[in-house]
């Protein structure tokens, strides 16, 4: 998951990066530190993706769902 993708999923949930941290469990300054794209640890970005999977969002990495696809975001159906 890379920063773009979160802070899309964010949008697409109607969340602030508050809500995103306290579902997360990490802080605020880490979502938004991620978002920026800057470094932040493996473990954080873990939790990050797994309140947003936990929310219903699934995670689409460039190409995987077309082979000139980029990127992406969406809920779970």
């Amino acid at each position: 998951m890379s920063g773009r993708q979160c802070s899309a999923a964010r949008s697409l949930l109607g969340w602030s990066s508050a809500q995103l941290a306290e579902a997360a469990k990490v802080g605020q300054a880490t979502v938004k530190r991620f978002e920026a794209g800057d470094s932040v640890r493996d473990t954080s970005v873990g939790a990050i993706r797994a309140a947003l999977e936990e929310a219903g969002l699934m995670f689409i990495a460039a190409g995987e769902s077309a082979t000139t696809g980029g990127e992406g975001v969406r809920r779970r159906t």
